[in-house]
């Protein structure tokens, strides 16, 4: 299906093995996962299955070295395979934090030992990945978190919990901040890479949260109780893990930032085919002119979104994609996504309250893009800050 006001437009980053890599991702949303939707949904999680094929194929740490059984590519042929994965409207699988966040950490502060240890594993979906920040009193507060760890010879023990984590059922490999120095804020947290097959001794996976979208994707709470891990998992050193977050954000901002743009390209192919078969008063829907004159402001929003998206995503492969900027794209794509999605429901009447059409599930889908990732508010604090 084409993009109606994105058509011809190739992204200036685009080479023939993003095309390749693009119609792999397609095939296997589509007919491997998607097939399996309704289930998935009553799960709460997806199937560790379709991780391990996704790792079979290719799909999984597309970024990482060769060295380390990765694609050996960048951040556009991560972006390739999210946008490919929204644009199916597959919303299951975690890769977004699994391949597009938590390897990042790895490849960037990991030591060669750390490396060779966890990458290969998360590169062939044999491990799944999560990142553990928030916690249930602190938010988009990444200083203030409470979760400590405590030196005891070869080991840290930590004591905490964390809520709203991505992949948090599933995952055998959590980055977690922890708070090595309670006398400081942002100089007192580490990050430590916690092992978590077999539920260790300590570490407890709490409720899988029920959500108002994304039903499929596994999000729950983790709990932390003189949970041991081994000094030798510390991810750097101690005290730097506040400013390796704040490096990594930009990207996972980013990411975010594909999702949406991907989810208003997609609501507006959606609205627009609807348009064209939908009859109401002796005509379709696309022969009134209320009709047009929305598409027509969709269309131009998700255009300049996209344009503005590859425009990031070109500075962050050079490295060069700075905090605000990396803000406003958060900002601007997710806001849009959210406008793009609620206006195309309301192309499709009642029917775009049901469940039985996609944008509805999309709508519901949307409204957390504008909080995860640091919330819209702290967007336009961090943008505010460089004015």
């Amino acid at each position: 299906m084409r993009t109606p006001g994105l058509d011809g437009y190739v992204e200036p980053w685009r080479k023939p093995e993003h095309d390749d890599l693009a119609e792999l991702a397609r095939t296997f949303f589509t007919k491997e996962v998607l097939p399996h939707a309704a289930r998935l949904e009553q799960q709460g999680h997806p199937d560790r299955e379709h991780y391990r094929r996704a790792g079979e194929l290719g799909l999984l740490g597309l970024s990482v070295p060769e060295e380390y059984g990765g694609g050996g590519g960048d951040f556009t042929h991560e972006a390739t395979l999210l946008h490919e994965q929204t644009l199916a409207g597959e919303g299951s699988l975690g890769i977004a934090v699994h391949s597009g966040i938590v390897t990042g950490y790895l490849n960037d502060y990991g030591s060669e030992e750390q490396k060779r240890r966890w990458l290969p594993g998360l590169v062939s979906g044999e491990l799944v990945g999560a990142i553990g920040m928030t916690e249930p009193d602190g938010g988009s507060d990444v200083q203030a978190i409470r979760t400590r760890a405590v030196r005891d010879g070869d080991d840290y023990v930590v004591t905490g919990s964390k809520t709203f984590i991505t992949n948090g059922i599933l995952a055998d490999l959590l980055v977690l901040a922890v708070k090595t120095d309670t006398s400081a804020r942002a100089h007192g947290i580490s990050l430590l890479v916690c092992e978590l097959t077999g539920d260790p001794a300590g570490f407890r996976r709490g409720r899988r949260i029920e959500k108002i979208g994304l039903h499929a994707n596994d999000t729950a709470e983790l709990f932390f109780d003189d949970f041991r891990v081994p000094a030798a998992n510390l991810l750097g050193t101690e005290g730097s893990g506040f400013i390796q977050m704040m490096q990594q954000l930009p990207q996972e901002r980013l990411v975010i930032g594909v999702g949406a743009v991907a989810a208003m390209q997609r609501a507006v192919e959606l609205a627009v085919a609807y348009a064209k078969e939908r009859v109401a008063f002796g005509k379709p829907l696309l022969g009134h002119q209320n009709t047009r004159m929305v598409l027509a402001e969709v269309a131009t929003r998700t255009r300049v979104s996209r344009a503005f998206l590859d425009d990031c995503i070109q500075r962050h492969t050079r490295g060069e994609l700075d905090v605000a900027t990396a803000a406003m794209a958060k900002l601007y794509l997710t806001e849009g996504q959210c406008e793009v999605v609620d206006r195309c429901l309301q192309i499709f009447g009642g029917y775009g309250y049901t469940t039985e059409y996609p944008i509805a599930k999309m709508y519901a889908d949307a409204r957390v893009q504008k909080i995860y990732g640091g919330t819209n508010e702290i967007m336009k604090e961090l943008i505010s800050r460089v004015l």
